[in-house]
């Protein structure tokens, strides 16, 4: 028997105009999101969308050392679910929706046998985030 190889994946996101998700990327996405900072991290910045958070604001509003946000904001930017833009000499963050979109069809794309419209989750989905415009629901903040 040969060895089990080993593969290291540096950025596990989403590779732009990829025909979807590969089950690394979202293996990646998954287990990032699957620690507690991490995943409070990334719900405040879908709230905070389409603007988005400084590095400094999402700190103070969690409560965690600059060092260790710092740490989780990498593992969440390698997953795909965020991104980060220089604003003058802060970094703002924002969640991914490119990301969390292929994320999210990865999880349902094969329900009913690849007819996902037949369990209803287009709906459930609809209701539940912006859609793909970018622009949200009426009534959703």
């Amino acid at each position: 028997m040969g060895q089990p190889s080993l593969a290291v994946v540096t950025h596990a996101g989403p590779v732009p105009g990829a025909a979807g998700l590969s089950p690394a990327h979202a293996l990646a996405a998954l287990s990032a999101l699957g620690q507690p900072t991490r995943l409070e991290i990334f719900r405040m910045l879908m709230r905070a969308e389409p603007h988005g958070r400084p590095a400094g604001a999402i700190a103070a509003e969690i409560g965690c050392p600059h060092n260790t946000l710092s740490s989780h904001l990498a593992i969440l930017a390698r997953a795909g679910l965020v991104r980060g833009a220089r604003n003058g000499r802060g970094i703002v963050y924002r969640a991914d929706m490119d990301g969390m979109r292929a994320l999210v069809a990865f999880l349902v794309k094969d329900c009913c046998a690849e007819n996902p419209q037949l369990c209803g989750l287009q709906d459930a989905l609809t209701a539940a985030c912006c859609a793909p415009s970018g622009r949200r629901k009426p009534g959703r903040r």
